[in-house]
């Protein structure tokens, strides 16, 4: 073997020493391609136990702690009053606990703290008030039924350690996703829907719906009950509520108008079932809790938050515009719902005072200001669909501005009517 030929034999074997070297540290090194699933024991509540096992999902968990304002000023985590912004809630729910506290939602880690802070919860409160706040109550329900939802909130609380968190969607035996909202399960049911059968996009939502939604308490037992069996628009939602279910009339009357008023509990799940993405299969998670990679190891972010703040992740996956169109065009959407949902809820607050001022007439015409009641039930309600979700009309534009629109008309012809019926309607 000639010198030139040694020095290539040297040279070629030291090059494979090398590159077999990088190969097994990169391999190495090289992070696993699935998620090693770990049983956590039934009943294990403390989401830190769990991220012992799912440190990515946890990490990205406890960053529902931060506080700040949405990316387009509508919503957010931060702890502030809406009526500061929206001063016809003082009006539109004089008489009901959210004239006096009507804060922004925090994350989910705040769920217990915020309710115990709440101006709205009184030493009367039943524990149907935590079914959304802790997994503790997939126990509460296993060992009371609904019965857990007529005891004291008080003594609810003190047996809830833990806020919203792992066990509230995940099977701790193997990770799959689930229901424990007892309510939402019954109300599927209602619609024919079996949740154990759900696929698991299914579930990608369900999870989420199971208390983004709109519900109400059963008279007497305060039992959670969702409005769907007519369906999920704020127009059959209120045929359904037309009908006294379970002897619900009202969720309280308002002591200057004597209106029956219905108060919205954030629809977040209705709005997205009948918009686009609904209706397209696109789930909350896909956009609230999208896909993420550390470390080249793929994992679903437990951030829940708004997809402005992840919109690589979140939505150009499926949308080709560039960020800053996305952007716009969402913030377009909020301030055009903004301006019809504030036009609304003025127009609904003096609709209360129209009303009021008419049942003060000695002659007043009964038949036309009970009508006038009945439009402005119909018209706070529709307001306050929109205005209860968390979405500022991004999840479904076309009927959230098209329900503002009824809104407005419906508490225009109230006062009108509160005027026929005072005899000072000079139409």
């Amino acid at each position: 073997m000639s010198r030139k030929q040694k020095f290539l034999a040297v040279f070629l074997g030291t090059l494979v020493v090398f590159f077999g070297f990088v190969v097994v540290r990169v391999w190495a090194l090289k992070p696993p391609s699935t998620i090693k699933l770990t049983a956590i024991p039934a009943g294990e509540y403390d989401p830190a136990v769990w991220g012992k096992y799912y440190p990515l999902e946890y990490q990205s968990y406890l960053k529902n702690k931060e506080t700040a304002p949405s990316p387009t000023g509508y919503g957010g985590s931060v702890n502030v009053q809406k009526a500061e912004r929206q001063n016809e809630i003082y009006t539109n729910f004089k008489g009901n606990p959210f004239s006096k506290d009507y804060t922004e939602d925090r994350g989910h880690p705040y769920s217990i703290e915020d309710l115990l802070h709440s101006k709205r919860i009184s030493p009367a409160s039943k524990g149907a008030c935590i079914t959304c706040k802790t997994p503790a109550v997939e126990q509460f329900y296993n060992e009371m039924g609904w019965v857990y939802a007529n005891k004291p909130l008080s003594e609810l609380i003190e047996k809830s350690k833990h806020p919203v968190s792992c066990a509230n969607c995940h099977d701790p035996a193997n990770m799959n996703l689930r229901v424990t909202q007892p309510g939402f399960i019954e109300a599927m049911s209602r619609k024919g829907v079996d949740v154990t059968k759900a696929s698991r996009q299914e579930m990608r939502s369900y999870v989420c719906g199971q208390c983004h939604s709109e519900y109400y308490f059963e008279p007497g037992s305060t039992k959670v009950v969702f409005p769907w069996d007519k369906g999920y628009t704020p127009q059959e939602m209120y045929q359904y509520y037309a009908d006294k279910p379970n002897g619900f009339a009202q969720d309280f009357i308002h002591p200057d108008s004597q209106t029956p008023v219905l108060k919205a509990q954030h629809p977040d799940y209705e709005e997205w079932s009948n918009g686009t993405h609904g209706k397209s299969g696109v789930s909350c998670s896909d956009c609230h809790m999208p896909y993420m990679r550390s470390s080249g190891q793929k994992y679903t972010s437990h951030w829940v938050t708004s997809p402005l703040k992840n919109i690589n992740e979140s939505c150009l996956p499926c949308h080709n515009q560039t960020s800053d169109q996305l952007y716009n065009q969402t913030k377009a959407i909020q301030d055009n719902t903004w301006q019809l949902q504030h036009t609304a809820g003025l127009t609904v607050a003096r609709g209360h005072e129209a009303i009021a001022k008419a049942a003060a007439v000695p002659a007043v015409n009964q038949t036309e200001l009970n009508k006038a009641r009945e439009l402005l039930r119909q018209a706070q309600w529709y307001w306050d669909y929109v205005a209860a979700a968390n979405s500022q009309g991004f999840h479904n534009s076309v009927q959230e501005l098209h329900t503002l629109g009824q809104s407005i008309d419906l508490a225009n012809q109230a006062i009108n009517a509160a005027n026929r019926a005072a005899g000072t309607n000079t139409l």
